[in-house]
C-alpha cells in the first residue's frame, strides 16, 4: 500500500459480508487479533536489537511477521518459523532516493536480484536514459519488467525527454504525456523525475512549465548544480523541492536553507558524500537522504548498493541510526510511501540483520516476509552478495533492441578539424576527477597538417559525438583534457542524457572504428587499438543494457576498462561512466552533443575556437 492508500473502501463493509475472509473488515479484524497475539503468526525474529529509525532509539526486542507485513513489536508471539537473532541489530530494508537503473548496464530484473542481497527494499528510479532513446515505450518497459520483483520498484515520470535542445534525443515527451502516464501507472508512478532544464524554469519556458503543472501536486525532482541566490529561489517556488547535485557544501547548505529536500549522492564516478556530510546535524538530518544516482555493475558487487552508502557516511563520522534514516524512513515519508523505511506494526517486513553498526555488515535479509539467500562475506570489504538464479539472457521486448541508427560511413575525415590560421586557442572539457562538472579551458590547440590534432602529452583526446537515434550524420567535434589516453579510442552508445553514441580517442582511425563496431552491435562500450576493436561490451536492449547476468556484464566491463588502461588511462578507474557524462548539456561548464560544443553556464552551442 502506497501513498497513503488504506485499502479499505467503505462501501466494501457491509452487513451481509462480514463472515466472509476475502472482504476488507474481515482482513482488518484478523490483523487486530494477530498483532494481540491471538493467533500464530508466520515468523518471530526474537532477541534482535531494533533499529527504530521512528523513534531514534536501539533497544532489544521481538518482531511478529505475517505474510508480507510486520504485525507487532514485542514478547509473547507465537509462530510458525522463529529465528533468534541472538542480540544482532535489525534495521529497516533501506531505499535508494535516486537512481537509473539503465546506468547499472542490468535489466530491472537482474538489478533487483544483486540489490536485494545488500538488502535494498525499494529505489525510486527515473528512466529517462531509456526513454531518451525509445521514448514511452521504455518507461513502460520499465515498469512491466519490475512486477513481482523483491525489490520494490517505483517511478518518476521522465521530464526532459529531450533534456535541452543542443542535442537530438530519440524521442520527445510532453506535458500530455506526462498527465497521461502518471493516471497511466497510478500505484508506481510517484512524480515528476529530475527537472534538469533549470534555464528553462527560471526563464518561464512554457512547455518547461507545463510539465511542472502536469503531475498536479506530485513530487517534482530537482537538478539545479551550483544554482543559487535569486534564480535558486524561483526554482524552488516552481515546486522542485530536492536536489541531489550538490557537490559542495556552501551550495546544500543554501539549498536547505531554503527548503530543498538534499540527497547527497555517491555514484560510481560522482562522489560528493564526504564533502557534504558535515551538513548533518540533528536537527535538520530528516530532510537529507542518501542516493545512488548512477552505479556501475562492478561497483554495485564490489561494494554493495545502498549498504555500502550507509556504511561509507558512518565512516565519515556520521551517527548510525541517522546514516539509515537517510537510507530508509527519510525517503519513505518525503514521498508519502506509508508502510516502507521502518520496523513497526502495519509496515512491510523488509529488514536487515547485521553484525554490528560500523561495519554494517549484513547476515540476513528479509524482503516481504521472504529471506532472501545469500553469499558468504566478502572479507575484504564486507558485503553480501546474491546466491539467486538470474537467467543467462533476459528476455526484452523486440523494440528495445536495434536502436543504432547512425548514418553510415567509412570516411575518418569526419572526424577532422581544419585549423584556422586566425585562432591557435580551443574551448576544451576539463575533466574534474570524482566529478560530473567540468571546467571550461581554454588551451592552444596541437596543429598538425593544418589540422586540430589530440596531444598525448598534456592529455588532451580529441572527442565526437554521433547522432544515433535518426541517421542525420550529425557529429559534433571537441577536446577533452584529462581522459589519460596516450593511443587507440574508446567508444560508447551510453551518454547521458540523449545517448547518441560518443568516442574519444588520439587519432581519427581508431575513433571511426570504435564508433562503427559499436553502431554494429546495437549499441555498448569498446576499445580500439590499431585499427583493430579489443574489447567490447555489447548492450543491446536499447544500447544501455545488457540482457546477460551481472558476471557476465562485469567479465566484458572489466575487459573493457582492464583495454582503456592499457591504451594509457591510469589514473580513473570508471572511464566509460566518465565518457558518459561528457555530453550531458546541464551540468557544468563544457561538454559535447552530436550539435557541438555546449557552455552551459551561457545555455548556448559555442565555438570551438576562440579569439
Amino acid at each position: 500500500m502506497t501513498r497513503g492508500d488504506t485499502g479499505i473502501k467503505t462501501n466494501d463493509i457491509g452487513n451481509d459480508h462480514i463472515n466472509d475472509e476475502n472482504n476488507p473488515l474481515s482482513e482488518l479484524r484478523r490483523k487486530i487479533t494477530l498483532a494481540k497475539g491471538q493467533k500464530m503468526v508466520d515468523l518471530v525474529v526474537k532477541n534482535a536489537n531494533l533499529v527504530n529509525v521512528l523513534s531514534g532509539q536501539i533497544y532489544q526486542t521481538d518482531v511478529g511477521i505475517v505474510d508480507d507485513y510486520i504485525v507487532g513489536l514485542g514478547e509473547g508471539y507465537q509462530a510458525k518459523y522463529t529465528i533468534d537473532a541472538n542480540g544482532q541489530y535489525l534495521s529497516p530494508g533501506l531505499i535508494d532516493r535516486h537512481i537509473h537503473i539503465e546506468s547499472t548496464f542490468l535489466s530491472p530484473k537482474e538489478f533487483s536480484s544483486v540489490v536485494s542481497s545488500h538488502g535494498t527494499s525499494a529505489v525510486i528510479c527515473d528512466p529517462h536514459e531509456i526513454a531518451n532513446v525509445i521514448g514511452l515505450r521504455g518507461i513502460d518497459y520499465v515498469i512491466h519488467s519490475s512486477i513481482g520483483l523483491p525489490v520494490k520498484i517505483f517511478v518518476m515520470m521522465s521530464s526532459c525527454v529531450p533534456t535541452t535542445h543542443m542535442e537530438t534525443s530519440g524521442a520527445k515527451i510532453t506535458g500530455l504525456d506526462i498527465r497521461e502516464y502518471v493516471g497511466k501507472y497510478p500505484d508506481r508512478m510517484i512524480g515528476l523525475a529530475e527537472m534538469m532544464n533549470y534555464p528553462g524554469v527560471i526563464s518561464e519556458d512554457t512547455e518547461t512549465l507545463s510539465k511542472l503543472i502536469a503531475v498536479g501536486h506530485m513530487r517534482k525532482d530537482g537538478h539545479a548544480p551550483l544554482l543559487t541566490g535569486k534564480p535558486l529561489n524561483a526554482y524552488v517556488i516552481a515546486g522542485l523541492t530536492n536536489d541531489h547535485e550538490c557537490s559542495v557544501l556552501r551550495e546544500a547548505t543554501e539549498k536547505l536553507q531554503k527548503g530543498m529536500h538534499i540527497m547527497i549522492r555517491q555514484g560510481t564516478h560522482e562522489k560528493n558524500l564526504q564533502e557534504l556530510i558535515p551538513l548533518v546535524n540533528e536537527f535538520n538530518s530528516n530532510n537529507i537522504s542518501l542516493v545512488s544516482d548512477d552505479r556501475d555493475a562492478i561497483d554495485l558487487k564490489n561494494n554493495g548498493h545502498m549498504d555500502y552508502l550507509v556504511r561509507s557516511a558512518i565512516s565519515y563520522g556520521l551517527d548510525p541510526m541517522r546514516a539509515i534514516q537517510m537510507a530508509s524512513i527519510n525517503t519513505a515519508r518525503y514521498f508519502g510511501i506509508r508502510g516502507l523505511g521502518a520496523v513497526a506494526p502495519g509496515f512491510k517486513a523488509d529488514f536487515i540483520l547485521l553484525e554490528n553498526l560500523i561495519s554494517f555488515k549484513i547476515s540476513k535479509v528479509f524482503l516481504n516476509g521472504k529471506q532472501i539467500p545469500l553469499q558468504e562475506q566478502d572479507g575484504q570489504n564486507g558485503t553480501i552478495l546474491c546466491t539467486m538464479e538470474a537467467p543467462n539472457n533476459i528476455i526484452a521486448p523486440q523494440y528495445l533492441e536495434n536502436t543504432m541508427c547512425v548514418k553510415p560511413t567509412n570516411d575518418a575525415q569526419i572526424l577532422t578539424i581544419p585549423a584556422k590560421p586566425s585562432e591557435s586557442f580551443m574551448r576544451v572539457i576539463g575533466v574534474i576527477p570524482g566529478q560530473i562538472i567540468t571546467d571550461n579551458r581554454i588551451i592552444e590547440a596541437r596543429i598538425d597538417d593544418k589540422q586540430a590534432v589530440a596531444d598525448e602529452n598534456r592529455d588532451i583526446s580529441k572527442i565526437a559525438v554521433f547522432e544515433r537515434h535518426h541517421g542525420t550524420g550529425n557529429v559534433g567535434l571537441g577536446f577533452v583534457q584529462g581522459l589519460g589516453l596516450e593511443r587507440g579510442s574508446i567508444a560508447s552508445s551510453v551518454a547521458h542524457d540523449s545517448h547518441n553514441l560518443i568516442v574519444a580517442g588520439m587519432n581519427d582511425v581508431d575513433m571511426l572504428v570504435a564508433a562503427k563496431f559499436i553502431s554494429s552491435i546495437g549499441g555498448g562500450l569498446a576499445v580500439a587499438d590499431g585499427g583493430r576493436i579489443i574489447a567490447s561490451l555489447s548492450l543491446p536492449i536499447a544500447g544501455l543494457m545488457s540482457n546477460q547476468n551481472i558476471d557476465s556484464v562485469i567479465s566484458d566491463l572489466t575487459s573493457v576498462n582492464l583495454a582503456t588502461k592499457k591504451l594509457g588511462s591510469n589514473t580513473i578507474n570508471d572511464p566509460f561512466m566518465l565518457l558518459s557524462f561528457l555530453s550531458l548539456p546541464v551540468i557544468p561548464s563544457l561538454k559535447l552533443t552530436d550539435k557541438g560544443l555546449v557552455d552551459v553556464e551561457k545555455f548556448q552551442i559555442v565555438e570551438l575556437w576562440v579569439n
